[in-house]
């Protein structure tokens, strides 16, 4: 039976195999030698509708026209086969350069041959000016290949002419074109998100009941959300996407109900530590997070804004210059994430720090109370290890009764206990060990006890 590997590694050459075909037909117009065919039109692309792959499924998704899929092939090849482009090499003897029409460039004297936009109109429009022209169009940002952040120009500055950038295909659909697994992009100065995931599930994560039912609202646009806004004609009169504030003291289950939504409905979820973009990259706070926006568009991905009030606070006075950029750096995010056609989530330990224009743009706001005793008694019952051996005289009723503490405290107070009893060989887990994990949360969080 042929494996995944095979299947895409099939449908590729078949692709590099049209490729070559066009190139050659290119290259034979362009210079003169007789040509089987009078345009590279002619030359049909490969029939992979009947493949299973994740490349052949988006080739059918988009209804990819040639012009279309020539540009994915050619910024496919360069990752794949990049000596199918050495034809490009060929030099003008007359002037002893390279042929300017070709367009591209390399890196080094000995470098490969990097297309650009000009690579791809010489292959398909040739001298044609009119066709040249209406290629531009596969570049616009309305395109589907700009708003799903598959392929682009790659600029590497504003004064320079786009059709001479180089043509990048994104590391996210190269991994999906080549194994069918999109690539989830690394952390870091560009892209200033990370991807949190959970093994627990629902049932794990304690609630106040109220707090369970607002949430299974984001379930239900989750699930219904496409049907209401394309089936049922809503688009037009409702904004893309759902915005939901999380707010409630540390530890009460915010980040954890995130991962959950992403974990019940496939979806990737990604934390941005506002607090951390903006001590670490003032200034271009703006270009990063546009980053992290351009990439989750129409992904169906949940981003989780940690310590949103760092950020989406009450915008301050302006003073000088430096509190002007932080305004409009907040507008920004505030107009993308009210864009954003996926799921945006901003976590806040105190609704009363976020700016009041902005909170009324969520369609949801839940509040994260601190557990009442009767969620705090299951929460020590269920946060042991099955293996834990606790001890008769330790009342886990009385213990949740009296001292109140979050879902996280309470977690830290289990991990401490039990590797004590772990450290001195697997004792049983007794009151004592229970109440000084608990003294010691009471000091990390000022309060005396």
């Amino acid at each position: 039976m042929e494996n995944d590997t095979a299947k895409y590694a099939r449908d590729l050459e078949q692709e590099l195999a049209w490729f070559a075909r066009v190139l050659d037909a290119r290259f034979k117009l362009h210079f003169g030698p007789d040509c089987e065919v009078q345009s590279v039109f002619d030359i049909a692309p490969p029939d992979l509708s009947a493949s299973h792959t994740e490349y052949a499924r988006f080739l059918v998704h988009y209804k990819l026209t040639f012009a279309e899929r020539m540009a994915v092939v050619l910024a496919l090849v360069p990752h794949i086969r990049p000596r199918l482009l050495d034809p490009f090499f060929t030099r003008n003897e007359t002037f002893d350069r390279k042929f300017t029409e070709f367009g591209g460039h390399c890196e080094g004297r000995d470098g490969d041959f990097v297309p650009t936009g000009e690579t791809l109109v010489f292959i398909l429009a040739g001298e044609d000016l009119e066709l040249r022209f209406s290629l531009q169009a596969l570049f616009y940002p309305q395109h589907f290949f700009a708003r799903h952040n598959v392929l682009r120009l790659a600029r590497r500055s504003s004064d320079q002419p786009p059709i001479k950038a180089p043509l990048w295909l994104s590391e996210e659909y190269l991994s999906f074109f080549t194994t069918g697994q999109p690539r989830r992009p690394d952390f870091g100065a560009d892209f200033p998100a990370q991807h949190i995931e959970t093994r627990l599930a629902w049932n794990d994560l304690v609630l106040h009941p109220g707090t369970r039912s607002q949430i299974e609202e984001i379930s239900t646009w989750i699930e219904h959300g496409e049907t209401l806004m394309n089936d049922w004609g809503m688009a037009p009169k409702l904004r893309p996407g759902y915005r939901s504030l999380f707010y409630g003291p540390p530890g009460t289950g915010k980040t954890m109900t995130a991962c959950l939504l992403g974990k019940a409905t496939g979806r990737d979820v990604y934390k941005i530590d506002l607090s951390l973009v903006v001590s670490k990259y003032i200034g271009e706070t703006e270009k990063n997070l546009a980053k992290v926006f351009d990439q989750a568009q129409h992904k169906g991905w949940i981003l989780f804004f940690d310590e949103a009030d760092a950020f989406f606070g009450k915008r301050s006075e302006i003073k000088d210059a430096h509190d002007r950029y932080a305004n409009q750096e907040i507008s920004f995010l505030l107009q993308r994430v009210e864009t954003f056609d996926g799921i945006a989530i901003l976590a806040s330990n105190l609704r009363e720090n976020l700016d009041e224009a902005f909170t009324r743009r969520f369609e949801s706001i839940i509040y994260f109370p601190m557990p009442r005793p009767e969620e705090r008694q299951r929460l020590w019952r269920q946060g042991f290890s099955p293996k834990a051996q606790l001890a008769e005289s330790l009342d886990m009723e009385k213990v949740a009764r009296e001292h109140e503490l979050s879902g996280g405290s309470v977690m830290n107070v289990i991990r401490h206990a039990s590797l004590q009893a772990l450290k001195d060989g697997g004792r049983t887990i007794g009151p004592e060990d229970v109440l000084q994990g608990i003294r010691r949360e009471y000091a990390k969080e000022g309060r005396a006890r």
